[in-house]
């Protein structure tokens, strides 16, 4: 199957999942994941009218960074877990970060003086390997982003414990849903290949798209 097929199905299935939902399309944007994988993929997902892109490390994207410097409108995402002494080039790389875990990385992100878009990691699992904030940290974090001057609270974020089974993945989905309601927090990135129509079903208003768009990952030498 070519990328442009994958694409289609992809958006078929948002589109499908929406309607069953009684939602409009529009209100879920696909962020394609690119972690490791080299530029050229990249290049071949902006030909085909994808804008918004997700990494996981701010290493691999400073690699990147020049073969994609001229893409003007494409977006960069971090979406893995931010070290607080990598701050200043994540600001240079990225135009969202969407794992704010602490208020502490939200002062040294508005310290770099550049607009950004971000989000807080919740982690509602108790997985030992997932990063985020706890569900009762939210109102501090979101305190100290919205008294900075350059960053824009867009949302929460959560990564569900994996399973084959998308409707387990539902009550996180649930959860993330409601506490964005609890603190006036508009969007929600949730789901990913496999659940993402259960996450749009509970709301989600980005989704996190890899494989199903690229195939299985062959990491980057």
């Amino acid at each position: 199957m070519t990328f442009a097929e994958r694409l289609t199905e992809v958006r078929e299935r948002i589109e499908k999942a929406c309607a069953r939902a009684h939602r409009d399309s529009a209100s879920v944007k696909l962020l394609a994941v690119t972690k490791v994988f080299g530029p050229e993929v990249i290049l071949e997902a902006y030909a085909a009218g994808l804008r918004e892109f997700g990494e996981n490390y701010v290493q691999e994207m400073d690699r990147k960074a020049a073969a994609v410097a001229h893409l003007n409108d494409a977006r960069f995402h971090l979406i893995g877990h931010l070290q607080s002494n990598k701050t200043k080039k994540a600001a240079q790389l990225f135009a969202s970060i969407d794992t704010i875990d602490t208020p502490k990385l939200a002062t040294r992100l508005d310290a770099e003086l550049k607009p950004l878009d971000v989000m807080v990691e919740v982690k509602l699992s108790e997985e030992e390997s997932k990063s985020g904030a706890g569900a009762d940290e939210i109102p501090a974090i979101a305190e100290a982003i919205r008294a900075t001057k350059h960053l824009n609270l867009r949302g929460l974020m959560t990564v569900p414990p994996w399973s084959e089974d998308a409707e387990l993945s539902r009550p996180y989905f649930a959860k993330l849903a409601a506490l964005a309601a609890a603190h006036n927090i508009p969007e929600l990135s949730m789901g990913m290949s496999h659940d993402l129509e259960t996450a749009i079903d509970e709301g989600a208003t980005w989704v996190r798209v890899g494989t199903a768009l690229f195939g299985r990952r062959k990491r980057l030498e």
